[in-house]
């Protein structure tokens, strides 16, 4: 088996195109992930306590 760097990188170009959703799937778990960092600081929050 001969190594041609060449070679591998136009089979990894040529595979990424053939992804599929990647993009669309991160982006997607990303945006549910802030999601659930914002709801849980928006009712964690109202779980304090001011003693003025």
């Amino acid at each position: 088996m001969e190594h041609h760097p060449a070679a591998w990188l136009a089979e990894a170009a040529s595979a990424a195109g053939q992804q599929g959703p990647g993009n669309l799937l991160r982006v997607v778990l990303i945006v549910m992930v802030l999601g659930c960092v914002l709801t849980a600081w928006f009712l964690l929050r109202g779980y304090s306590r001011k003693d003025d």
